[in-house]
């Protein structure tokens, strides 16, 4: 993806499709690749617009499969060149898909009219409507949740896809009848036919970067390529548009000489324009004083711990105020902010252990979020159980920071990653050289080959009074509620036993 932004189109294109037009006017859409964090919402808000809504997927795990069960929209477990007879409208191609997938390949094959999902959402969706892009390395979908949730409790009714599903009213997608449309900023491609990333199309008004460290290994050459999507990215936002830049990260500061916009910095940094003072952390979240340009504007409460959602709540603030909301609404919201499902969520409690789940899979998420878990139970032991994954996650760019990741961690238990087609021997992640790492670090680490292997040393290993933080991409083989229906046999087999 070299030099990404600077390609004529033709050569973004490792594939190219039809010239079918894409109709203005559609009745039926069909999603390949529906049980996606983004495709999914996607399909929720076409439904909601008032069409017709069908797909398939290979990979169908809660949350989303739930959620698109609830609403009634059909979901072809598998795919089949079948499932698009009658052809549909439109067909959204998930970037999951290669040229030679059945069902894309049919579509090509047959003239349908397709389209990415970042050009979906764009042409239906964000329109001419004022467009707030939330991009950044990590952090985008939380911070973007709190914007909209922000936006909404002043009763401006924006338009939203969030790449996670909101706690508030479980929500990730809204139409809206506002003038807002926010949207998680993805630096991943678009589609086979379409290798620009996702927040190169959504024509931002506005934008936040919350941090920038390289990532997706196996779409980006290495560091410079992933920059070069990030400085493109700020380019587009237009002078009367306000770019917030997290003032913490220097790689996210340098991007204020790519960009026409008005920049304002926000952090902990001492030259940061929005930043808070006095912050005291606590068991429930953290209180601190709101402060924009050297002047208190008050005090405000969020409920959610560590250091990097302070730092996403005042990307809010800096992108809040800026849209005329008060420092009073921005405050009221962030106390009713519930969080998103999949980042700190606590799942249950069995036995006296707390499971909580969370979707870190970079090494940073992963020790950032062991960090705000040792913040929030401080007097709990903290059992770390992470699942290498994603594309990224399994590469062996990232063992080194896997080896710093979970020094916060009591214990460690990892399920061995998945080696795919794609991926290259030589580019792989050692995890048995990593849990040797951890070891020498004073780590109790051990690997296993799935998450059933893992389950019962898992349980053996946890006792009343801890903490089981769950961390994948995935659905990690439903393996929360088999630890919790697990402690809570063992639970019931201790009671009976003292009886």
């Amino acid at each position: 993806m070299k030099n990404i932004a600077d390609l004529p189109d033709a050569h973004l294109r490792i594939f190219e499709r039809p010239d079918a037009p894409v109709p203005e006017a559609l009745e039926d859409v069909y999603l390949i690749g529906i049980c996606g964090t983004g495709m999914g919402s996607l399909a929720g808000l076409f439904q909601q617009a008032g069409f017709r809504v069908r797909g398939a997927d290979a990979n169908v795990y809660p949350p989303m499969s739930t959620r698109l069960a609830e609403l009634g929209i059909p979901v072809h477990h598998g795919f089949d060149p079948a499932h698009l007879d009658p052809p549909p409208d439109l067909v959204v191609v998930g970037n999951a898909c290669t040229p030679t997938h059945p069902e894309a390949a049919y579509a090509r094959d047959r003239g349908l009219a397709q389209l990415s999902l970042p050009e979906a959402l764009t042409r239906y969706f964000i329109r001419d409507r004022r467009s707030l892009v939330v991009a950044g390395t990590h952090g985008k979908t939380t911070t973007t949740s709190m914007l909209v949730h922000a936006l909404r409790s002043a009763g401006l009714d924006p338009g939203f896809l969030v790449g996670g599903v909101m706690r508030n009213g479980d929500m990730s997608y809204a139409v809206g009848s506002g003038p807002h449309f926010v949207v998680e900023g993805d630096e991943y491609d678009s589609a086979y036919f379409d290798k620009r990333p996702k927040f190169m199309r959504y024509r931002p008004t506005s934008a936040i970067v919350t941090s920038m460290e390289f990532d997706h290994a196996d779409i980006y050459e290495g560091w410079d390529d992933y920059r070069e999507a990030f400085r493109a990215f700020v380019g587009l936002v237009p002078a009367r548009g306000l770019l917030a830049l997290c003032g913490d990260d220097p790689e996210v500061r340098a991007l204020a000489a790519h960009t026409k916009a008005r920049v304002r910095r926000y952090g902990l940094h001492p030259d940061a324009a929005v930043t808070a003072r006095d912050v005291r952390a606590s068991a429930d979240g953290q209180r601190f004083t709101l402060v924009a340009d050297g002047q208190a504007l008050g005090e405000i409460f969020l409920p959610m711990s560590g250091r990097h959602n302070l730092l996403n709540a005042l990307a809010v603030c800096a992108v809040a105020l800026d849209e005329g909301l008060s420092a009073e609404t921005i405050a009221a919201a962030f106390t009713t902010f519930k969080g998103i499902r999949r980042r700190q969520e606590v799942r249950g409690e069995a036995d006296g252990v707390l499971v909580v789940d969370d979707f870190a899979h970079h090494p940073t998420a992963v020790r950032e979020t062991l960090r705000a878990a040792r913040e929030r139970w401080p007097e709990r032991r903290l059992t770390a159980v992470f699942e290498p994954r994603s594309n990224s996650s399994r590469r062996k760019i990232f063992e080194d920071g896997y080896r710093q990741a979970f020094d916060e961690a009591d214990a460690v238990f990892l399920s061995a990653p998945p080696f795919r087609h794609n991926d290259r021997p030589e580019e792989f992640i050692d995890i048995d050289r990593l849990v040797r790492s951890l070891g020498a670090r004073g780590l109790s680490a051990a690997v296993y080959p799935s998450a059933d292997a893992l389950l019962p040393p898992l349980a053996a290993h946890l006792r009343p009074g801890d903490v089981a933080l769950i961390m994948s991409n995935g659905g990690f083989g439903g393996i929360h509620e088999k630890l919790l229906s697990r402690l809570a046999r063992r639970s019931k087999t201790t009671v009976s036993d003292r009886q």
